[in-house]
């Protein structure tokens, strides 16, 4: 799963985008949809990897049984959406560079898998090594 996800923020990064990608899998697997941060490419600052694969999902019927898979822990935006619609597992790929809401949404009955991935942690870090300024203005430091 993660390897959509991952593929997504290499697309992102490749067309000069923040490298953070997601997917949507249904609980036995299946792929539903997938996305990636566009804020630069679009100049949208509301379309990150998470709410891009989320609205490529189109409506479902429920949320609960879905597995959502992001290569970077879910910014407090992110975050609201998996507890607005009850997505029941968050798949991170890493949390190291950005730790965002994941204990919020374990308090708040989300199961979050942590899978610390060296990959997702080095693409991000070489990006904002390359663009300080992008990375800080997007999460807020700027």
């Amino acid at each position: 799963m993660l390897t959509v996800a991952l593929e997504e923020a290499r697309q992102g990064y490749a067309e000069g985008g923040i490298p953070i990608g997601a997917a949507l899998f249904t609980a036995e697997g299946e792929l539903l949809s997938s996305g990636h941060n566009r804020r630069v490419q679009h100049g949208d600052p509301s379309i990150h990897g998470e709410t891009d694969a989320f609205r490529r999902a189109g409506r479902q019927r429920s949320y609960r049984n879905l597995v959502m898979v992001t290569t970077l822990a879910p910014c407090w935006y992110c975050s609201g959406l998996v507890g607005q619609f009850h997505i029941g597992t968050l798949v991170v790929g890493e949390s190291r560079t950005f730790s965002g809401g994941v204990d919020w949404l374990r308090e708040n009955g989300v199961k979050v898998i942590n899978l610390d991935s060296r990959a997702c942690r080095e693409l991000l870090e070489a990006y904002i090594a390359q663009h300080p300024e992008v990375w800080n203005a997007d999460i807020g430091e700027e």
